[in-house]
């Protein structure tokens, strides 16, 4: 991921900005918002919406409200308003989009009321700088404590606040944990007030970022916002095999990708019958063994027989139960295989000249090969003849 104005290197980092994604243009951020409406103009006597997005590490979002009616635009560095002390972050939105994404998100303006205090000086920036430089270290010396006192858990992330008032502790653990003694550690080590915070594997695969099976930068890390819940019945329904080791990502779920086309297929599948109904024949009765949602192929089998397979398409397998709805019976399915088969057999024609692997080499070569071949042969006894002589 990249600005137009900053070039990705090898280790991942931007080369212009050195921000990682936080440059002035906000244009290398997967949480950008595109103002649309940038360039149109209010209706008369309409006041332009006093609400600004502002966004901090790891792609956490807040609110604010423009009580001083500062002049603000994407990419500017703000001191806002914070539980104790205050915060520093940069607009990503603002003007009426602001207002479609609180009510996206299900914000409350009246009772969630935080207010932009200034743009950041010089001096907010330089003391927010300092507080990012410490994180790094911190994480390390944080990761050791927990595991000096046996917790189950992985302190997988660190966020100070702007002014350094406050750091807040972003971990993992598939249970639940008591940190308070962990919490005294860190108070007495790091002399700063401390929040812990729980975040799913899902959100800390989003926030360390990664390369995929797929060959691709991780969908959470790059585009995707929202997590939902991932069942097996998804790959079952794609029929993908139940291999974990296969269908779970980086964060040890499974791979959010199962959702992409799953609406599609469940679209295909309503034209198949049912895999546990069964075919009723004159031969004996038939059951679903595999099917194949593309070609719109079904393979049965009869009971006692189940090593042969008699391939039938969808709509012949449908006709067959609407004959068994009425009490009839089909000879067998041998008739309406051989039908598909015969209407599927296609001749390939040699078109390319693709026949042979050695058609590229020319028949001078193979001949004086050959020739030097026999002669080095005949060569070897008149050698020994003479050495004899």
């Amino acid at each position: 991921m990249a600005c137009n104005s900053c070039a990705t290197g090898k280790d991942g980092q931007p080369k212009g900005c050195k921000n990682n994604g936080t440059c002035g243009t906000d244009s290398c951020n997967k949480l950008t918002v595109f103002d649309w409406l940038a360039n149109m103009s209010l209706p008369n006597d309409e006041k332009p919406f006093d609400w600004v997005e502002v966004r901090f590490k790891n792609g956490r979002k807040h609110y604010y409200k423009n009580t001083g009616n500062l002049t603000l635009s994407i990419g500017d560095i703000v001191a806002t308003q914070a539980p104790f002390g205050h915060d520093v972050g940069m607009v990503t939105l603002t003007g009426e989009l602001v207002r479609v994404q609180i009510k996206r998100k299900k914000f409350s303006i009246e009772e969630d009321v935080l207010k932009i205090y200034r743009k950041a000086t010089q001096k907010d920036i330089d003391i927010w700088s300092d507080y990012r430089d410490k994180e790094e270290p911190m994480k390390v010396k944080a990761r050791q404590f927990a595991i000096d006192i046996n917790l189950q858990m992985k302190i997988s992330d660190i966020e100070f606040q702007g002014d350094g008032s406050k750091a807040t502790f972003y971990y993992t653990a598939e249970d639940r944990v008591d940190f308070r003694e962990l919490i005294k550690l860190y108070a007495r080590e790091f002399k700063t007030r401390i929040e812990m915070k729980q975040v799913g594997f899902r959100q800390e695969a989003s926030r360390l970022g990664g390369i995929g099976s797929c060959g691709r930068e991780l969908c959470c890390s790059t585009w995707l916002t929202d997590f939902r819940s991932v069942s097996t019945s998804a790959a079952r329904y794609q029929q993908l095999s139940l291999n974990p080791q296969k269908l779970a990502g980086q964060c040890g779920k499974l791979k959010c990708c199962l959702n992409y086309e799953l609406d599609t297929y469940l679209d295909a599948l309503k034209d198949f019958p049912k895999t546990d109904e069964k075919l009723i024949t004159e031969k004996g009765v038939a059951v679903c063994q595999k099917t194949d949602i593309f070609k719109g192929h079904l393979w049965y089998a009869y009971e006692g027989e189940w090593n042969n397979w008699h391939v039938i398409t969808k709509a012949q397998a449908r006709e067959i139960l609407e004959l068994n709805k009425k009490k009839q019976k089909v000879a067998s399915l041998e008739e309406y295989a051989s039908e598909l088969i015969d209407n599927t057999k296609t001749e390939f024609e040699n078109v390319v000249g693709q026949d042979s692997l050695t058609r590229f080499d020319s028949k001078g070569t193979n001949r004086k090969k050959k020739n030097n071949r026999r002669n080095k042969r005949g060569r070897k006894p008149q050698n020994k003849a003479k050495n004899a002589k």
